[in-house]
């Protein structure tokens, strides 16, 4: 006579996590296009940092307002990607100002 197997145990699924991090590789695509573009008009890369600050202070207000994720995100950004958005900016503002001061790149877009 033979023992049955011994049952096998099902994992319970993984939660789905809570928070994304969905900005961070769109905010170091934009960081990268926005000092790359500085080579053309400094004025490119300073809006690209604007376009950053400014989206991580959507994200900054989505995450505080625990009504706002129910608006038009089914996940709350995580402040890791917030302050990597905000890092972004000031990167390119940073380029922006360098590439101005060192006259390495033209303020308007040469045609």
């Amino acid at each position: 006579m033979s023992l049955p197997p011994p049952a096998r145990r099902r994992r319970a699924p993984a939660p789905e996590p809570r928070q994304s991090n969905a900005a961070i590789p769109v905010a170091v695509a934009l960081v990268a296009v926005g000092l790359y573009l500085g080579t053309y008009s400094v004025l490119l890369t300073a809006l690209f940092g604007l376009v950053l600050l400014v989206s991580a202070g959507s994200l900054l207000a989505t995450r505080v307002n625990p009504l706002s994720p129910t608006f038009y995100l089914t996940k709350r950004p995580s402040f890791l990607a917030i302050g990597i958005v905000f890092l972004g900016a000031l990167i390119l503002f940073g380029g922006a100002y360098t590439l101005w001061s060192s006259h390495a790149g033209p303020l308007m877009p040469r045609l």
